[in-house]
């Protein structure tokens, strides 16, 4: 039941496996790397990580530069300012009491820099932009204020100062310059004056290294998702042509219009493919000698059945023109003859056809062949099948004979190797059964007296409907199926029935039956 509910729960799965096999390969691989390329999102936490750096860079280079102003001059203020505004790239404005302007490094001293105009920007830098937009927008990233010099020199257009002399500590903010990169300020108070300093930096660095590591890992997701595509579409044919190339095949082999259809056994392919080749290959050979034996074996029977029915209705018809007593009772001697080989024939067929159906659904048991012999021999001296012939059972070796099988179908095997044995023996003659084990098999030999078997003969014999009986046998008497039956039991068994001459060389056949010795489960 478990294959049945799980063939059910996956079509009730729904569309996955209505998509092509080559598809879900590719969507296997590709979502893989896209979960990848999600990993561009986590340059966000990159991007926090280095303005909080520059944060604290922002903070104590504006409170080193508020101490060192405390005991200056103005003058030495203003040095100091444009000194410092010029080597480490910022912009320092010193407020007074009142929030006046009193010192700016910018108009002390060149400006250390300047901002981009995005309108003169090459096309690369934009769009650059506006992949930074979409990053923000699909990261949810606040809307970071735009930069703007005030009109007036007031300390009051910059919150971050009220703040710092309010709270006596420093206070750091983040704008956006016109092209997008970031503009640091940090405000602090200047010693017990009640002055205030601002510094200003534009940190271009941290949009630059930030998209320089965007574009270093979208490089490397992009080579990654096109090197899976390419394998992705290199497993999918290697495995999807060949299943294409066995549906198509078994297709042909459905349809029947080819008989000489060959199913590719792949046998470079030592994978799980080629195994799945090389059984349907087999599965189909198999296949197609079943259904030739089924052909061949319905010729046989149409054939088989036609000799009796010819003689059963020319009996018949002549029984109406014949007036004469005697030779009435002869033709109705003879119609007997036919009805009985035709119910005998009937019997042996249908046995025939169901013997292969029927040892499928068997389970097997340990049989001992040695009691099943001994038993079977009794049970016929018991009805005197055997006629005067006498059966002698031996063994060699003490082991026991122990096999897997039905007891029933082995039985049956052994009473057709006894009836052909009994039928080729002469009136007194000795049928030897002789038991052994040759290494993981065991042996059962039945030997007699009889003419033998042509060494040419010898294959011949098993199959249907061929007889090679004593010329003093009753025509009919036998079917012709009984070893071919006996064959397929024993196949079923994995076992051999072969026919060979006897082995001390005297006039003889011997019906040697090999099958495997059981072996307790682990």
């Amino acid at each position: 039941m478990a294959e049945p509910t799980r063939a059910h729960s996956m079509r009730a799965a729904g569309w996955p496996w209505r998509i092509s096999l080559t598809a879900r390969i590719l969507a296997v691989n590709v979502i893989a790397l896209a979960l990848l390329a999600g990993s561009l999102f986590y340059i966000d936490s990159y991007r926090r990580e280095l303005f909080a750096e520059r944060f604290r860079l922002a903070r104590a280079e504006v409170e080193m530069t508020a101490a060192a102003l405390v005991d200056l001059s103005p003058a030495e203020q203003r040095r100091l300012l444009a000194r410092i505004g010029a080597t480490q790239q910022l912009r320092l404005r010193l407020y007074g009491r009142d929030g006046a302007l009193l010192a700016d490094s910018f108009a002390l001293a060149p400006p250390s820099y300047t901002f981009v105009d995005p309108a003169r920007e090459p096309w690369l830098d934009k769009a650059a932009r506006v992949i930074d937009r979409a990053m923000d927008f699909v990261l949810g990233t606040a809307p970071i204020p735009q930069y703007r010099d005030p009109s007036r020199p007031s300390a009051e257009n910059w919150p971050e100062i009220a703040e710092a002399l309010e709270d006596g500590s420093t206070v750091t903010r983040r704008r956006a310059a016109p092209d997008r990169t970031p503009v640091i300020t940090a405000a602090t108070p200047v010693g017990e004056t009640g002055g205030s300093l601002l510094a200003t930096r534009n940190a271009r660095d941290i949009t630059q290294y930030v998209r320089e590591a965007r574009q270093t890992l979208a490089i490397i997701v992009g080579a990654a998702l096109a090197i899976s595509i390419l394998l992705s579409l290199f497993l999918a044919r290697t495995i999807v042509d060949p299943l294409r190339t066995l549906v198509r095949a078994a297709v042909r082999v459905r349809l029947g219009r080819d008989r000489k259809v060959i199913v590719p056994r792949l046998p470079e392919r030592r994978d799980e493919i080629g195994l799945l080749a090389r059984a349907i290959s087999d599965m189909t050979r198999a296949l197609r000698e079943r259904i030739d034996a089924v052909e061949s074996f319905a010729a046989d029977v149409a054939h088989e059945l036609k000799n009796p029915l010819a003689s059963l209705r020319n009996s018949l018809e002549n029984l109406e023109r014949v007036a004469d007593p005697q030779l009435r009772k002869q033709l109705m001697a003879i119609a007997s003859d036919d009805v009985r080989r035709l119910d005998f024939l009937i019997t042996e067929i249908a046995d025939a056809s169901r013997v292969d159906a029927e040892l499928s659904r068997t389970t097997f048991e340990p049989v001992d062949m040695l009691r099943l012999v001994l038993a079977l021999v009794a049970e016929r001296d018991t009805r005197g099948v055997n006629g005067t012939c006498r059966v002698i059972v031996s063994r060699v070796g003490d082991s026991d004979m122990i096999v897997p099988g039905d007891a029933a179908r082995l039985e049956r095997v052994l009473h057709n190797l006894l009836d052909n044995a009994v039928s080729f023996s002469e009136g007194g003659a000795a049928i030897e059964i002789e038991l052994a084990q040759v290494g993981d098999r065991i042996l059962v030999a039945v030997s007699d007296y009889g003419p033998g078997i042509p060494e040419e003969a010898r294959t011949k014999i098993f199959e249907r409907f061929h007889s090679l009986r004593p010329a003093d046998e009753v025509f009919g008497s036998h079917s012709g199926l009984g070893l071919a039956i006996a064959r397929t039991v024993v196949e079923a068994h994995f076992g051999r029935l072969l026919a060979t001459s006897r082995l001390d060389g005297r006039a003889g056949a011997r019906m040697e039956l090999d099958l495997p010795a059981w072996r307790d489960p682990i």
